[in-house]
């Protein structure tokens, strides 16, 4: 059985003594069934990974004992995800599969078609925590508030590409806009990016407005791209761009 990883916000070094708080003890102590003298592995981005063992656990509170350096930290690629928030399991999916896939920040924004503009950030943050626990990176993805799309976009870094997944053509008259207008394939748009940041824009299941289209692609730092023919649910957009990425531009090469 693989030895358990916790994200710890506080310095680690040979010997020191580290509190958990309420939701870390619970997990540890409830859900991994952890008792005194048993071992996990604790992180983060600044200090590494490091052995530790159970030193104290009681009715209030548990804390650990930090034993020996494992490891040290590795940064994920400086890649933004932005995305439409949908219904509660496809927006918890979405976050934990960007955790996941190695995503540096994640940013959701309300669009015209967004089904959930309400999103808690707190919920929103854990599944993001444990998502870096469970696959051997050393942090967790930031998470902020969400905010209307033109909003994101003002002040935008020009020199962080947006890639926009675009599903969309120009004619009006035909369903998702027929075959004119297309965007490129993502693979050849990212394999020719020069860029040390970018940042990914999912949209909403009902596709962007006719209006935001037009916005997105007036901006000169936004890159249109296809993920293919058939139109994809926002969490299945996700995984699919996030993993050519990855591949092409990110750490899988």
């Amino acid at each position: 059985m693989a030895v358990p990883r916790l994200l710890i916000d506080q310095t680690l070094a040979p010997g020191a003594e580290v509190a958990l708080d309420e939701n870390q003890a619970r997990h540890v102590g409830t859900v991994l069934r952890l008792e005194l003298g048993d071992e996990l592995r604790v992180f983060n981005a600044r200090d590494g990974e490091w052995r530790a063992a159970i030193s104290a656990k009681s009715k209030r509170g548990m804390s650990m004992r930090v034993e020996g350096f494992v490891r040290a930290a590795r940064a994920v690629p400086d890649l933004d995800l932005l995305f439409a928030p949908v219904k509660r399991h496809a927006t918890d999916l979405i976050i934990e599969k960007a955790a996941e896939l190695g995503v540096a920040r994640i940013r959701p924004v309300i669009t015209q078609r967004t089904i959930a503009e309400t999103v808690r950030l707190d919920r929103l943050q854990a599944i993001a925590r444990e998502g870096a626990e469970q696959t051997e990176r050393f942090d967790a993805p930031e998470v902020v508030d969400a905010v209307p799309l033109a909003k994101a976009l003002d002040g935008w870094d020009a020199g962080r590409p947006l890639i926009y997944a675009d599903e969309a053509g120009d004619d009006a008259t035909q369903p998702w806009g027929g075959a004119s207008g297309r965007a490129p394939p993502l693979a050849g748009v990212v394999a020719n990016l020069q860029t040390e940041k970018l940042a990914l824009l999912i949209g909403p299941e009902g596709g962007f407005s006719p209006e935001e289209r037009r916005m997105l692609r007036a901006l000169p730092f936004v890159k249109p791209v296809s993920l293919g023919p058939r139109i994809l649910r926002a969490e299945t957009a996700v995984i699919a761009a996030l993993s050519v990425i990855q591949s092409a531009w990110g750490d899988w090469r």
